[in-house]
């Protein structure tokens, strides 16, 4: 079997960590249950670019006892958890091409070894792996459909559609109400934490927080921040997001003044160039910088490896000394840093990401005529998993009376 990885023989430690996530991930247990045995996928080979962490694997795992061929590469050079990686290789015979800090040429390797599979089926988080397929058009003669993460790569593939360039369906599941309000809000507020303590151990009560974004990663950054005592400041180019964070509770300003009189600094847009060295150069000594976004372009990284004087002080945090003799801070090298720094979302909330990535993978195989196109995840698929996430939880709900929905169904009752 061929592989990429860095020492498989990490992969005990990567058993644990896999089992211990998938004690917390009660809907892909469900749905492991519900398709062992039966063969959904007999036939499908199935390419994933994925964080390869512990969540991921279940996800995979689920998508090989259903009877799929499975391969898996990484959608961050620095996401990679290298005992996870160890661990599928080893024991569930899965194929995998990613380790922790890979270069940019190894990782778009890694990617092009995914691809060349001849693969039917695509899950994607960024949208390299499909933009990749569309460069390679060869390799996608025989895919019947995709599915995509993370806001940044659905962007990405709606431009593509729009464009008209898009050569076979994809599932938006970020935009699935089962992933966003969950994943994006307390999932990516919570690893952003995570990650910036784990590399810092700064107290954060009493500091300035700047968070660039407010969707719903960035609400759930700000949210965290406040929980434990931080000053928010939120900055936007929606008026609608920017109104909000206003009525939430939170400062919203410019970057330019909020640079200013930032502690911390933090990425969630999904954009490019967010903070800038003009903004940089204008931020306090020993202000600290991270990015949330998926792809490592919202904070100018580049200009500021030209024009500072690097130092490592300790893990995934980098020492600039700029020309005006501050010295600032950098996080995880500029990249998704809830993985970079930390271990990323929390099992409990990926449960419900990757249940959309299987069911959704599911509805394109039975769905093999789609034309090429951005679609929703549909709506059965997004009830069936909060129904599934409440039975895991022992959670009861109340259900609406005949007369409730005779009401509900009608127009003519009034006052």
């Amino acid at each position: 079997m061929e592989y990429s990885i860095k020492d498989i023989g990490l992969s005990e430690t990567g058993e644990k960590r896999v089992n211990w996530a998938y004690n917390e991930m009660k809907v892909i247990s469900l749905l492991r249950k519900e398709f062992l045995g039966k063969n959904a996928f007999a036939g499908t080979k199935i390419g994933c670019c994925l964080h390869i962490t512990s969540e991921t694997a279940n996800l995979v795992i689920n998508f090989k006892k259903a009877g799929g061929d499975v391969y898996l590469c990484a959608s961050n050079p620095l996401s990679t958890q290298d005992d996870v990686a160890a661990y599928l290789v080893k024991e569930e015979k899965i194929p995998v091409f990613g380790k922790k800090g890979e270069n940019e040429k190894e990782y778009y390797e890694n990617i092009k070894k995914v691809m060349e599979k001849n693969l039917n089926l695509v899950v994607d988080d960024g949208g390299d792996l499909i933009t990749a397929l569309h460069r390679s058009p060869d390799y996608a003669k025989n895919i019947i459909g995709a599915t995509e993460e993370t806001t940044t790569g659905v962007i990405r593939l709606k431009n593509m559609a729009k464009k008209g360039i898009l050569k076979f369906p994809v599932i938006a599941v970020n935009d699935a109400k089962t992933k966003h309000f969950f994943d994006n809000r307390y999932g990516t507020g919570q690893s952003t934490i995570d990650g910036i303590l784990r590399s810092t151990n700064i107290l954060l009560a009493g500091k300035i927080a700047v968070v660039c974004g407010y969707g719903w990663c960035g609400r759930g950054i700000a949210k965290r921040f406040a929980g434990m005592g931080a000053k928010v400041i939120i900055c936007e180019v929606n008026p609608l997001t920017a109104l909000e964070a206003t009525m939430d509770g939170f400062f919203v300003m410019p970057i330019s003044k909020a640079a200013e009189i930032g502690d911390i600094f933090i990425t969630a847009t999904g954009n490019s160039s967010v903070i800038t060295i003009k903004e940089i150069m204008k931020m306090k000594d020993g202000a600290i910088l991270g990015n949330s976004g998926h792809f490592n372009v919202e904070i100018d990284v580049k200009e500021l490896e030209k024009i500072g004087k690097k130092i490592r002080i300790r893990e995934q945090l980098d020492q600039y000394t700029l020309p005006n003799g501050k010295k600032i801070y950098l996080l995880g090298e500029g990249r998704l840093l809830n993985l970079a720094c930390a271990e990323g979302h929390p099992s409990s909330v990926m449960d419900m990401s990757f249940a959309n990535q299987f069911l959704s993978h599911l509805y394109l195989k039975t769905h093999p005529n789609l034309k090429p196109d951005v679609y929703d995840v549909p709506e059965e698929i997004d009830k069936k998993i909060a129904e599934l996430k409440l039975k895991s939880l022992n959670i009861k709900i109340d259900k609406l009376t005949r007369e409730q929905k005779e009401y509900l169904n009608s127009w003519k009752t009034g006052t």
